[in-house]
């Protein structure tokens, strides 16, 4: 039989699938792929390297700060034990900002970003915020605890007096006038009330032409204008505006609707939140100790103020506590239109009148019940990807017509083998190119998921490098988005950053395939470089000029080059593995599964690749070479698209299928394979 794997978009599947090749995402996975990415088209394509940027302290986690979609605009953020590290992307920039949180709390930090501000929710730590201040160039970054309802300072007890105004008016004064000013700043938030100050007069309602009641205040500093509110039915209500230091009530009517903001901070005493997210102009926050199945959206445009009016006001903030029967910690909150909220025992959907939620109308209503991680969404396109309860899958959400909610799979359970017995502790989308989420896991393997709804494509692979990958982190960069990566390596922690893809136009001298790798340039042939210090005694590959060495080891800090070159790029090498399942079918004779087979005649198409290897094993060192020779000694190998012919030299084997590795610093990508296999007779 001859078959032909040319779609590999669906991963890498579970061997205890390999006997499923009734299933659809059969034809489009694959046994192995290891350091291959699915790209979109169906092709595989080895996984660009890692290029080195600088040590770090210690184990660390990374923020993404991403202001707009120019490149010199963002930041990864770099955690470590109680403290603050930047980079641009090429180096540490000279900012060390000192924070309260603890190496082992990082991880379980929630985040969001506004402007300039990204804040920081820990259960263990009281709300905090990381600032970007100063201008290109010369940015400053800065750590601050929050501190709610922070306004102008509330003005002294108003002085007022009750005058007649009129000759004829003789009557009795007795009812009890009673007057409270707030102060408003330039951005026009408010103070709490002054005190009230109170003038003997008469009811409003029995005032004749005349009568007013002159009131005045102290200045408060930073005050642009100043509210004045009247008492009324047991309320304080609004009567006018004054730019100056005096008001003249002519007998105003009383605005009940709109009272004085009193002071409401539910996250006092050590009761912090675990979640923080933004949904229509309002700081969300949720999980807090004392109320974990709660959430709270702060003032309408206002996200460090929870003061309360009363009566309630629209934009009054909101406080919702879930009532499922049991106690569901909030997980995560996520803004999508709705708000959406994770809770340990389901996913929640939140509206309001109108499709705005007021302190006033809040509606909850269940949307599935597989409960979520703590580890926060991700949103790609239409749909909002989670981590199911105990860490162990991820399933995605996305708006369903025929429920009018919200409907979602199992993105994992095809693969199993790389989910159970661990948890997922970060991960990152990067949405160019390729739409791919990548995840760390628990014990450093770093796995990779291509996801596109609109074509149903899902697939997940592995991508192991020497050493930890403990934290990622993606933002948006000049032509694709950057990823960045914690990695541990013989016990020292550095920061990386994945090199960009391998493109149809780019010249063989920069194609980047080696981690924790550094690229030097120079105009003249150099013959040994240095800045190697962080990979001191390992054994490096590198590309000089285009053309791969290997086995050059760090003394010093320096490499020698087998002969000088201008572009090099060293670092550690990877190896790259992908093999299909063995072929399937139900044939003449019944289902070929248990029959021994063999590979004879296979074919590889390539796209702009040099080198690999081929065989009947994952043995990378059992494996034949592809062979490839660059023109003249040192001189740049020339990529190849086309078709390879090669011959595993396999025995008949029931499991028998063709591996392909490519273990140098070479860029390798493959179209598609096409295998006859013949079949035994039993």
């Amino acid at each position: 039989m001859r078959i032909a794997f040319r779609n590999f978009t669906g991963g890498e599947l579970s061997d205890t699938l390999s006997a499923r090749y009734d299933l659809g995402r059969f034809q489009t996975s694959a046994r192995h792929m290891e350091n291959f990415l699915p790209n979109l088209h169906g092709d595989a394509v080895r996984r660009p390297g890692m290029r080195f940027i600088a040590e770090l302290d210690g184990p660390s986690v990374l923020l993404p700060f991403t202001f707009n979609s120019e490149a010199d605009q963002n930041f990864v953020l770099i955690l470590s034990e109680e403290r603050l590290r930047v980079s641009d992307g090429t180096r540490l920039l000279d900012a060390d900002v000192a924070t309260p949180y603890r190496a082992e709390d990082l991880y379980a930090i929630s985040h969001r970003q506004v402007g300039d501000v990204v804040y920081l929710a820990h259960k263990k730590y009281p709300l905090g915020k990381i600032i970007r201040s100063g201008s290109p160039g010369a940015y400053v970054w800065s750590y601050q605890t929050v501190v709610l309802n922070s306004s102008l300072a509330a003005p002294g007890a108003p002085a007022a007096a009750f005058v007649r105004g009129n000759a004829d008016d003789t009557a009795e004064l007795g009812f009890t006038l009673r007057y409270k000013v707030v102060a408003v700043d330039r951005k026009g938030m408010e103070s709490l009330p002054s005190p009230a100050g109170e003038a003997v007069g008469k009811h409003p309602s029995d005032w004749v032409v005349g009568n007013h009641v002159d009131i005045n205040w102290p200045a408060v500093e930073g005050a642009e204008q100043y509210n004045i509110y009247r008492e009324e039915a047991g309320y304080y209500g609004f009567i006018g505006i004054s730019n100056g230091l005096s008001f003249v009530d002519n007998n105003y009517e009383a605005d009940t609707s709109d009272t004085p903001k009193e002071d409401w901070n539910p996250f006092a005493d050590g009761n912090h939140p675990a979640t923080v997210a933004f949904h229509q102009q309002r700081l969300v926050l949720g999980g807090t100790a004392s109320s974990p199945q709660s959430f709270y959206l702060s003032r309408t445009g206002d996200f460090e103020n929870f003061r309360k009016s009363r009566p309630l006001m629209d934009d009054d903030p909101v406080e919702y506590v879930l009532a499922s029967g049991s106690i569901d910690a909030v997980q995560w909150v996520e803004s999508f239109g709705d708000l959406l909220v994770g809770t340990s025992g389901a996913e929640y959907k939140a509206t309001g009148e109108g499709g705005v939620i007021t302190a006033k109308s809040v509606n909850i209503t269940s949307q599935s019940y597989w409960g979520s991680a703590g580890l926060a969404p991700i949103i790609v396109g239409n749909s909002v990807l989670h981590v199911q309860r105990h860490g162990a899958h991820v399933r995605d959400l996305f708006y369903s017509l025929e429920k009018d909610g919200y409907a979602g799979n199992d993105l994992s359970v095809m693969a199993p083998h790389l989910f159970e017995g661990h948890s997922l502790v970060q991960w990152a989308y990067q949405q160019s190119p390729g739409s791919r989420v990548w995840i760390v896991r628990d014990d450093g393997v770093l796995l990779c998921l291509t996801y596109m709804k609109e074509h149903d494509i899902s697939g997940f692979t592995r991508h192991v490098t020497d050493g930890e990958v403990l934290s990622v982190a993606s933002v948006s960069g000049d032509n694709e988005d950057a990823v960045f990566f914690v990695v541990r390596r013989a016990g020292r922690c550095f920061l990386e950053r994945l090199a960009g893809e391998f493109g149809r136009n780019d010249p063989m001298a920069e194609a980047f395939f080696v981690d924790c790798g550094v690229t030097v340039r120079s105009e003249e042939a150099v013959e040994e470089i240095g800045g190697l210090e962080h990979l001191e005694g390992r054994e490096l590959a590198a590309l000089l000029d285009g053309s791969p060495a290997e086995g050059l080891t760090v003394r010093n800090g320096k490499i020698v080059l087998p002969y000088p070159a201008r572009v090099i790029h060293a670092g550690l090498p990877y190896v790259s593995l992908l093999s299909p399942f063995p072929l399937e079918a139900d044939t003449q004779n019944g289902s070929t599964l248990g029959r021994r087979r063999a590979c004879g005649r296979c074919v590889i198409r390539l796209h702009r690749s040099v080198g690999g290897k081929h065989g009947a094993s994952g043995d990378v060192n059992a494996m034949y070479d592809i062979p490839f020779l660059p023109e003249s000694y040192g001189a740049a190998c020339e990529p190849f698209s086309g078709d390879v012919e090669i011959n595993p030299g396999m025995g008949q084997d029931a499991e028998a299928s063709l591996w392909i590795a490519q273990d140098r610093p070479l860029p390798f990508q493959v179209v598609a394979i096409v295998c006859d296999v013949d079949f035994g007779e039993a």
